[in-house]
């Protein structure tokens, strides 16, 4: 074999070894933009050794230490990577609010309590009861959540209601089951104010303020000072719902009138048109087993950009699910409404609780019991971490009088954008029954009429034949890209449409 043949073999044969390489790198290149962790990376925080750290509540002191409340009635302080406990013997607290250097508020089941360090050496010595006027039974969902506090110095916190009465189940695997009342309940007699919101001013008084919750596990002032509550499926509720609160709200959920100026001794007897009429409808509605199946605290981002392109936007966690999703609100006639969409899964357990850390990541707080989660962990905390790549994303969805408007990331391909067809939607609503949850019902597709996109590319009007109120409409996009060639990370939006801006119909 001349040297010639053989230099030319060894060129084909090295050739053959060395084309694969680069096209398995682009595939993974592909795979690894296309991946939520490629923009927002989770990070396990290591846990004090033995210590079942369910967690209930988040909120960090002024020196940097972190607060986190457990389930089993403890509170743990976290700085430099050392974890000390600060306090304990308490009754599953769910939910933590800084007050002071060494001061801090807790949602216990029976009482909100304020727990200050007075000496300074790192454990908590005082305990004072701030609030405790909804007795309490022992009954399992007579939970505390909270807390939260607003510009004025109150307090907010919910009162978690049980199930009265008997609560009958017809659909598989519970076809049969019965939760009756507590043993020996009379309505009204033993614990007060389920189902409610409550107000705690500086000055001690406790408010009943709105009512209407079932398993309210969430509470956020929103950057312009308005107060949010997350609730969870069930009775009366067909998915989960966040609740926009303002003073006498009610937001469907018939026990809490057992209590307050109108109280009713059965309230189950007022008939269902009328509680219909009387609720405010939920400002999100967030599709059950889709968007989550118990969704938690919620956050607002003002981290100043620290945590990637969603300012001002709402985050919230599943506990079932082990996700965070994202949420844009706008005002419709004077009520809030949205769009909720996929952020970030893969959660080690379900996320119970949120809070921004300095450095602008997320901090999530975990626990499964009671609730399951698909994670495969019992508990812990992990935090979100933005690695500086910005995704192409929906950013937000808003309503317009003729259709949505879609605004994104980046600016998009006008090839890839501009078909009608990319844009596949439907409508649909739950049912508002006594009965335990509800499946979607009459799911409708919607036919784009019309896109246009705007001159910078990033913002997309979609025109519809018409817009129905009491819907949800559930967007997905097939196809989209950016400028830059990325994909839509998340393809997804679900818009709560309770009001029209104008006439809807064209």
């Amino acid at each position: 074999m001349s040297a010639l043949l053989t230099s030319l073999l060894l060129c084909i044969h090295l050739l053959a070894l060395l084309l694969p390489f680069p096209s398995r790198v682009l595939a993974q290149a592909n795979v690894s933009t296309n991946r939520e962790d490629f923009y927002y990376r989770i990070e396990t925080i290591p846990l004090p050794e033995d210590v079942v750290l369910e967690v209930g509540g988040l909120a960090f002191l002024p020196d940097g230490r972190l607060m986190a409340s457990t389930r089993h009635g403890e509170i743990w302080a976290l700085k430099d990577g050392q974890w000390k406990r600060w306090a304990f013997g308490l009754d599953e607290p769910m939910g933590i609010c800084v007050t002071g250097p060494d001061q801090v508020v807790v949602a216990q089941r029976p009482e909100t309590t304020r727990i200050t360090d007075t000496d300074g050496d790192g454990e908590a010595d005082l305990f004072e009861t701030l609030a405790d006027q909804w007795n309490y039974s022992g009954h399992y969902y007579e939970w505390n959540f909270g807390l939260v506090r607003d510009r004025a110095g109150n307090f907010w916190g919910t009162l978690a209601c049980w199930f009265y009465p008997t609560q009958k189940y017809d659909k598989p695997p519970y076809s049969g089951w019965e939760i009756p009342p507590p043993r020996g309940y009379t309505p009204g007699a033993d614990t007060a104010w389920r189902g409610w919101i409550y107000k705690l001013t500086p000055q001690g008084e406790f408010l009943p303020w709105a009512s209407g919750v079932r398993s309210p596990n969430g509470l956020a002032l929103s950057p312009e000072g308005d107060l949010f509550v997350s609730d969870n499926q069930g009775e009366y509720f067909g998915a989960n719902p966040v609740h926009h609160v303002t003073q006498g709200s009610f937001h469907g959920h018939p026990t809490a009138l057992l209590w307050g100026p109108d109280r009713v001794a059965d309230p189950f007897s007022i008939p269902l048109e009328e509680l219909d009429r009387r609720r405010r409808l939920p400002a999100l509605m967030l599709p059950y087993g889709v968007m989550g199946q118990s969704i938690s605290e919620m956050v607002w981002d003002q981290t100043g950009g620290k945590f990637g392109p969603f300012g001002g936007q709402m985050f919230i966690g599943d506990q079932t699910k082990c996700f965070v999703a994202r949420c844009v609100l706008e005002k419709v006639d004077g009520e809030y409404q949205g769009a909720a969409f996929p952020f970030r899964a893969g959660f080690q357990c379900g996320v119970n609780r949120l809070v921004w850390a300095p450095d602008g990541s997320l901090l999530a707080g975990e626990t499964d019991r009671g609730w399951g989660s698909i994670g495969g962990q019992r508990y812990g905390l992990q935090r979100v971490v933005w690695t500086g790549q910005v995704p192409m994303e929906i950013a937000t969805m808003s309503l317009t009088p003729r259709g949505f408007d879609l605004t994104f990331t980046k600016p998009v391909d006008p090839a890839t954008a501009r078909d009608p067809a990319a844009y596949s939607l439907q409508h649909y609503h739950y049912h508002y029954h006594r009965t335990y949850g509800s499946p979607q019902v009459a799911n409708t597709p919607v036919k784009v009429s019309e896109v246009t996109i705007s001159a910078d590319r990033k913002r997309v009007s979609l025109l519809l034949p018409e817009l129905v109120t009491r819907k949800i409409y559930e967007l997905h996009i097939r196809g989209l890209k950016a400028e830059d060639g990325s994909k839509l990370l998340h393809p997804d939006a679900y818009y709560t449409l309770n009001r029209l801006r104008g006439d809807g119909h064209l």
